[in-house]
Order: C-alpha cells, then sequence, then structure tokens
C-alpha cells in the first residue's frame, strides 16, 4: 500500500493537473466546499420559511424537505444528469451536476437542523426584540439567526462530513474526483486491488476523523457556553470572589 501510494499520490491529490484537468483529492475538496458554500444559505432560506408560519412559505418549503429527504442522492444525481439537459436545453457538467445534486439533498436535511435550532430558542427572546420594537426581518437577522445558527454549528461540520463522503457518488458520472482517481489507479495495478480500496478508505477516514473531531470539540465549546449562559457555570471570576 505504501508502494501505490509512492507512485501514484500525486495523481490521487491533484489528478492529471496541470497538464490535464484538476481531480483526485482536490476535486473532491472543491465539491465540498462548493456544495457546503450553496448549501448553506438556501437552507437558512428553507428553514425561515418552515418556521416563518406563512401558508404560502411552509407548505413549498415542507413538501421539498420531504421529496428530497424521501429520494435517494444518487438518484437525485442521474435525475440532473439525464433529465437536466431535457429541462435546461443545455448540457450540464459533471461538476455541475453533483454540486447541484449535493445542495439540493444537503439543502433540506441541513435546513431541518437550522430549523431546530431557531424552535429551541426561548420565546422569549423573540418577545423580547418585539417588546422593543423591531421588526421580523430585525428580530430575525440580529436576534433569532444569530442564536440559532451558533447553537447549530457542530450539526453544520457534522453535514459537512456527509458532503464530503457524498462527494464520492461523482465517479457514477465521470467525474475525476478521489474515488475516481482510485478507480484508475486500480486499473494501473491490476495485480494489487484490494491494497488500493485500502488506501482509498484511509485517505476519506482521515479526512473525516479529522472533520468529525472538530464537530466534537465545537460541541463541547457551545454546551459549555449554554451552560455559562444559563447560570449553570459561574465565572471564574465569581468562583473567585465566592
Amino acid at each position: 500500500m505504501i508502494e501505490i501510494l509512492q507512485q501514484h499520490w500525486l495523481f490521487l491529490l491533484v489528478g492529471d493537473y496541470p497538464k490535464g484537468p484538476l481531480g483526485g483529492l482536490a476535486m473532491t475538496l472543491l465539491i465540498t466546499i462548493t456544495s457546503m458554500v450553496l448549501a448553506f444559505p438556501c437552507a437558512v432560506l428553507v428553514a425561515l420559511c418552515r418556521t416563518s408560519g406563512i401558508r404560502l412559505f411552509v407548505w413549498p418549503s415542507t413538501a421539498f424537505v420531504y421529496l428530497i429527504r424521501g429520494t435517494p442522492l444518487l438518484m437525485l444525481v442521474f435525475w440532473i444528469f439525464f433529465a437536466g439537459p431535457v429541462i435546461l436545453g443545455f448540457t450540464l457538467s459533471a461538476f455541475a451536476t453533483i454540486v447541484i445534486a449535493i445542495v439540493s439533498f444537503q439543502t433540506a436535511y441541513l435546513s431541518e437542523v437550522i430549523r431546530g435550532g431557531i424552535e429551541g430558542l426561548p420565546k422569549g427572546q423573540t418577545e423580547a426584540a418585539r417588546a422593543l420594537g423591531l421588526g421580523y426581518f430585525v428580530t430575525t437577522w440580529k436576534v433569532i439567526l444569530p442564536q440559532a445558527l451558533y447553537n447549530v454549528i457542530p450539526g453544520i461540520l457534522n453535514n459537512l462530513t456527509a458532503i464530503f463522503k457524498e462527494s464520492s457518488l461523482a465517479y457514477v458520472i465521470s467525474l475525476h474526483e478521489l474515488t475516481f482517481a482510485a478507480l484508475q489507479v486500480m486499473n494501473f495495478e491490476m495485480r494489487r486491488p484490494f491494497q488500493v480500496l485500502v488506501l482509498l478508505a484511509a485517505i476519506y477516514f482521515c479526512c473525516c476523523f479529522a472533520l468529525s473531531q472538530t464537530a466534537s470539540w465545537l460541541e463541547v465549546r457551545v454546551a459549555r457556553k449554554r451552560e455559562r449562559d444559563s447560570g449553570l457555570i459561574q465565572p471564574n471570576a465569581q468562583l473567585a470572589q465566592a
């Protein structure tokens, strides 16, 4: 396995770049970051629609969430890849296809995480803002969302880990990401397919483990801040005075 890594590490890292298109782990990270950047504001918008109490917004957003969450991501990729050109009138690139599929999929899931953060806030927050004369939009953007998003940071990072793993489905539409690169290496190394798959699993594990540890660390930080804010943990200064 070490020999395979020594021979093909650059191909697994960036594909044929700079002599050819970018690929490998770099493409996987590009898919992950692009999908997360696009999915996050979409998820916030869907979560706000679902918690708005306005039927015109609640029903379509709820239908979207249930429809997407009830559809396998692989089927969504195929639908966009094959039906997209028919509907739009032009062909979508493999990169655009996988990004649109993941963004749609993660918008549905991440919006539920954000909705939970919004609904988990005490109602007194909204009531206090309204008592100060703040309107709905100011209350939402200045009072509710900052607290809700801070509380669900670990969940957002968990979704980032999920996106990183979901990007491996891009190989079915021949996008040169990490899994596709590993399969090509497997074709080069006809006698060692098991070692290549173990190496691929190790790369995914290391990346996902790092993201998971970051999420766990942030979850502890958020929990401690919640306890301090609720008065369950006294600040060090108060403890010193006691």
